[in-house]
């Protein structure tokens, strides 16, 4: 359960720490003291989106922390699988900081965690239900997810999803290879010129970088011929001077005449010998060098024509060579998926077929299963409905048919009938306010049984109803919070009076700032 709640420069709160127990917790006070700002929180350290102008005026960030203890031994290994075990007194603490920039940071039992963590932590910790949460009353979509829920139909509904995407996706090949013969023709022709060019082209890899290269030299013969020459010069000599090998070569003979004498010289001339042998190895490469240096206009021609052609192959396949080959296989596949289209086309039909009647049998289950579910949710709600001051209320559940879709074969939706003698109709068309806050209460409740949430929370679950209605409101919640703990902002005394925890929200002027103090009654 949750068992403390600390929020830090969040809205009108400069600083709070609450303390909840087990069963039936309330939060009452005027509109506007920041009692919704509470359950804002608690949303927002388990993951849910938090606005910067939250933050509290002159504060660069807030923080929300939230520590669930008497966690069960089967969420504990749960929470394990995901790396986030709970400590050894069966504690999880989960915090968040929120930064005016729109940053934040979460954390778990000390641990960083994710956004997406927290969620599905949240999961299988709490469910909030807020009073937005009735106009999911109104589409049929959220009446499909409600009796998947109850009936554990998510993972044969993900079962059938798969098959969809696969039929779609094969009727996506299908199509692609299904076209006209005119289209067929142009279109061969279009990537056989495309690949013969490519073919034609004979790139290799590294190409353009080595003409760049060669290019550079031969712009550059001239400074290259000139460079070699002095340097072969200072090497070895010219007509007027000695080059480095010769002085070297001299050098080295002079310490060998030394050693004699200092027989530390003979190892010096020795390595002195070794540079003057290296040197001319230097000497003759630069000859190399130098006879390689036989610029012709012809070569350079061809250069740039060459590099013009590659990039006007890249302007048309790619920015590289790596992405032209990338094109070339494409449209090599593309050529071979046409040229044997008839034969593809058939294979795919064949595979379309078995797959399609995988999904319709799934579909089929899945459909049986909802109906069975449905019919026993329906029934549940109902009960609960008759306890919330609804006695003759029915609910029923509409299914018409369609063609496979994404969620199946069914369109289902919740009919209604509060009064005696009038047939159930959508819930838009007969619910009122307060009727559907109580259903919406229902169906929490009996979804809750199915979840096995430790915590339940309801913001203003009571709008629209008053009097005994809300008396029996206070009891079924009450009654609910006898094997799990619940947390509810309520206005209506006969709610408050249930509680065995009453928190009272108000706010006060300290200094010249208004903050949101929080007291246990």
């Amino acid at each position: 359960m949750l068992s403390q709640l600390y929020i830090q420069n969040i809205a009108v709160i400069r600083e709070a720490s609450i303390d909840f127990t087990g069963g039936l917790n309330v939060f009452t006070g005027e509109t506007g003291a920041g009692k919704s700002i509470l359950i804002g929180a608690i949303n927002g350290v388990l993951g849910g989106r938090i606005s910067r102008d939250l933050i509290r005026t002159g504060e660069t960030k807030g923080a929300v922390s939230a520590l669930f203890t008497e966690i069960p031994e089967e969420k504990g290994r749960l929470f394990e699988e995901l790396g986030y075990p709970i400590d050894e007194e069966g504690n999880l603490l989960i915090s968040r900081t929120f930064s005016a920039e729109g940053k934040s940071s979460c954390k778990v039992n000390g641990r960083p965690a994710t956004l997406q963590l927290l969620r599905e932590l949240s999961s299988q910790l709490l469910r909030i239900h807020g009073q937005h949460d009735n106009s999911q009353l109104f589409s049929p979509e959220f009446h499909m997810e409600f009796i998947d829920r109850y009936g554990d139909l998510v993972e044969c509904r993900e079962n059938y999803g798969r098959l969809f995407v696969q039929m779609q996706e094969l009727e996506k090949q299908r199509k692609a290879l299904e076209m006209d013969e005119g289209e067929k023709a142009r279109r061969l022709d279009l990537l056989q010129y495309q690949i013969d060019e490519i073919e034609e082209a004979q790139l290799q890899p590294g190409e353009e970088e080595e003409l760049l290269a060669l290019r550079r030299r031969l712009q550059n013969a001239a400074r290259i011929i000139e460079g070699l020459t002095q340097s072969q010069e200072l090497l070895e000599g010219g007509e007027e001077f000695d080059g480095a090998v010769s002085i070297l070569e001299e050098l080295s003979g002079q310490l060998a005449f030394l050693s004699a004498y200092i027989e530390e010289t003979g190892e010096m001339g020795e390595k002195v010998q070794g540079m003057a042998y290296e040197l001319q190895e230097y000497a003759r490469d630069l000859r190399e060098f130098f006879s390689q240096m036989d610029v012709d206009p012809a070569q350079a021609q061809e250069v740039e024509e060459r590099l013009d052609y590659i990039r006007k192959l890249e302007r048309k396949y790619g920015g590289s060579y790596e992405e032209i080959q990338r094109f070339y296989e494409k449209a090599c596949k593309e050529l071979e998926n046409i040229s044997f289209s008839q034969e593809r086309i058939q294979q795919i039909e064949h595979q379309l077929v078995q797959v399609r009647q995988q999904a319709t049998e799934c579909a089929q289950e899945l459909s049986a299963k909802r109906m069975a579910s449905g019919k026993e949710f329906a029934r549940k709600v109902c009960e609960e409905l008759q306890f919330l001051n609804m006695p003759s209320v029915r609910l029923e559940v509409s299914n018409k048919s369609h063609a496979l879709s994404k969620i199946g074969l069914d369109a289902l939706e919740f009919l209604i009938s509060t009064n005696p003698g009038e047939p159930p109709k959508p819930m838009a068309k007969i619910a009122s306010g307060g009727e559907l806050s109580r259903i919406m209460l229902a169906i929490q409740n009996v979804l809750a049984q199915k979840d096995q949430v430790d915590t339940m929370i309801f913001d203003e679950i009571d709008t629209g109803v008053s009097g005994g209605t809300a008396k029996k409101i206070g009891l079924k919640l009450r009654q609910v919070s006898d094997n799990r703990q619940v947390l509810c902002v309520t206005h209506l005394a006969q709610i408050a009076a249930f509680a065995h925890t009453h928190l009272l929200i108000e706010k006060q002027v300290v200094g010249e700032r208004t903050e949101t103090k929080i007291h246990s009654l």
